[in-house]
């Protein structure tokens, strides 16, 4: 093997990450001039919007101790085995349980997890990965080479494939009890963020319901429709989360969370609205601030009439003005997004394409007219009613289409519906919803557009997105991928896949009595960091 650079992964490891403080409301949805480097592994550069925590600087009660009860707003309705889950709401909650050879911090740096260094040889085909001591599964078994290869096996082997990257694998084999050498049939600088995939015992035949990871926290249990209780794990390797006991409640009325933080029922809650956080001034409650890390947008169904037409889209995308929504959804802050990238990933973000919609009424009636509808149309939303956000920006939406004479209806669906009618089945005319990543790569966001990807809900297809992306996953020249990419962002723009809106600004609500909440730059919560106010 042609040895390369060596890292220990108790480092910070990406090429640069910048924080914000908060989310700004301008149009470029500027940034901070503070830039940290970090060294450099072979990841793609990425910015990290962190948010401010606007939390004093406060003690914690000694040792793991106490309790307490954080609101979501769905159920885990697409299950609980962490290499087949789709819904953002349920991997984030996962991050807490799971852990893979490496994970990211909250500075969107990979760190160590099972694995406590790596090797990667100068041709970028082999990785040599080092097991961690004393990594334990919440069985209380130890982990094993065997356990690691099983697990990416699994994912290499999979339907989806469960990571795209693995299958690019070409062996991979334990060297001894603490090594394990994988190497790949082409170089990929996305395979070392893949490795954040959950590591899994290889004797767990049943995953979905028999959920054993390494993470901070235990699964204890659930009631369906009402909550999930986690408990932190004694044994965990690394440092101890510091409450023991968290349940988790099912919110799925956005309209009482407040009701629900002030009467003491939950002491905790995510991405309530601004409306909501200024009801909770002079409270228990402190709010902080952050970015979402997704790509919210009106996504349209490209497969069905009139959206096939991409006249029909481009109408659509003139007569939205994103800033109204962001006015009317969160008080003018978030960041505007005019592809499918949000700040976050840096150098893939272009802020250009803002621009390439800016709302122009009469350009939309005469693609309207041109395109057979001189009149208008009808259409659907279809909205997750959980999701307070989304249901906001469709009703900004509607009121904006009519200035074109196009109707458009809001079809409110319970979570689960909308995952299997609308992301699985494909069966809607459009949607507002956030799209994640579960990675800090550009792959992580395009490759869903590919005409051939399962996750391409919205029936994408375009010959020269796919050569484009092709390209771009192929070349090893850092410079030409990001520019490829880039040119993937163009398209999706210029082919109006979809009206895209922004990333949204999220406000979190704690109560007094706990402190230590961190943002991530992806959609994570890091219950661990967790803790009781001495």
């Amino acid at each position: 093997m042609k040895k390369g650079v060596r890292f220990l992964l108790a480092g910070l490891l990406t090429t640069m990450a910048v924080a914000l403080s908060g989310c700004g409301g301008d149009k470029t949805g500027g940034t901070s001039s503070d830039q940290i480097t970090t060294g450099t592994s072979g990841q793609e550069e990425t910015t990290a919007v962190a948010g401010t925590s606007g939390q004093e600087e406060t003690t914690a009660v000694a040792g793991t101790t106490g309790s307490i009860t954080i609101g979501i707003p769905q159920d885990l309705e697409d299950g609980l085995d962490p290499h087949k889950v789709t819904a953002a709401g349920t991997r984030e909650i996962l991050f807490n349980i799971y852990e893979g050879l490496v994970k990211y911090d909250e500075n969107g740096d990979l760190k160590a997890a099972v694995a406590e260094s790596y090797e990667i040889s100068n041709d970028g085909l082999v990785y040599t990965f080092t097991l961690r001591d004393g990594v334990k599964f919440h069985d209380g078994s130890d982990v094993t080479a065997e356990d690691v290869i099983y697990s990416i096996n699994r994912c290499k082997e999979g339907d989806a494939p469960l990571e795209p990257e693995f299958t690019k694998i070409s062996n991979i084999e334990k060297k001894d009890d603490k090594t394990i050498e994988i190497t790949l049939s082409e170089a990929d600088a996305q395979f070392l963020a893949a490795c954040t995939s959950a590591v899994l015992p290889a004797s767990n035949a049943d995953p979905e319901h028999n959920v054993i990871g390494t993470g901070p926290y235990k699964y204890v249990g659930r009631v369906p429709q009402e909550s999930i209780t986690l408990e932190a794990f004694d044994a965990y390797w690394g440092e101890k989360a510091h409450i023991k006991d968290i349940t988790l409640k099912v919110l799925a009325n956005p309209d009482a969370l407040v009701m629900e933080l002030k009467g003491g029922s939950v002491d905790m809650i995510a991405r309530i609205t601004d409306t909501q956080a200024a009801e909770l001034a002079g409270s228990d409650f402190v709010v902080l601030e952050g970015a979402m890390n997704l790509v919210q947008a009106l996504y349209l169904n490209n497969a069905v009439a009139p959206f096939d037409d991409v006249r029909v889209r481009q109408a659509l995308c003139y007569a939205t003005d994103p800033q109204e929504v962001m006015d009317f959804v969160s008080g003018g802050k978030g960041f505007e997004i005019g592809s499918s990238m949000f700040p976050t990933f840096g150098k893939y973000y272009d802020e250009s394409l803002n621009h390439v919609y800016d709302q122009d009424l009469e350009k939309a009636k005469a693609l309207l007219a041109e395109a057979g509808y001189p009149d208008g149309f009808s259409f659907s939303i279809t909205v997750p009613s959980n999701y307070q956000q989304h249901v906001s920006t469709a009703e900004v939406l509607v009121e904006q289409y009519k200035k074109i004479g196009v109707t458009a209806e809001i079809k409110l669906v319970e979570w689960n519906s909308w995952l299997e009618d609308v992301y699985m089945g494909r069966n809607f005319e459009s949607t507002v919803i956030g799209v994640d990543a579960s990675v800090l790569t550009a792959p992580a966001l395009l490759s869903r557009f590919t005409s051939d990807a399962k996750n391409n809900f919205i029936n994408f297809n375009s010959a020269d997105y796919d050569a484009k992306y092709a390209e771009a996953i192929a070349t090893a020249d850092d410079a030409k991928a990001t520019a490829l990419y880039k040119d993937c962002l163009q398209i999706l723009a210029d082919d109006a896949a979809n009206v895209y809106i922004q990333d949204l600004p999220t406000f979190v609500a704690l109560n007094k009595k706990y402190s230590g909440y961190k943002f991530y730059p992806l959609y994570v919560q890091d219950f661990a960091s967790l803790y009781i106010v001495e």
